[in-house]
């Protein structure tokens, strides 16, 4: 079994899968350079669209408190 390269170990630090770890690595060993560049801004995006969907989610939940505590200061002052 031989050891992982650098690149492969980056790529499974950054959370990509083994998958497409081994894929990106086995283009780099072949040389084909301009198509593991490729795959690494494929796989950038796919990671900045989770990135943009967890910040909506994040959003939400602001929101939610920050109504949430303004309807207890509503109810405090009232009473």
């Amino acid at each position: 079994m031989r050891p992982e390269s650098a690149v492969k170990c980056n790529l499974l630090d950054a959370g990509c899968s083994e998958v497409s770890a081994a894929f990106v690595d086995q283009l780099v060993q072949a040389g084909r350079i301009s198509d593991a560049l490729h795959e690494l801004r494929v796989i950038r995006c796919n990671l900045m669209d989770e990135l943009h969907q967890s910040q909506r989610r994040v959003d939400c939940l602001d929101y939610l408190i920050r109504q949430t505590e303004k309807e207890i200061k509503t109810t405090i002052e009232r009473r």
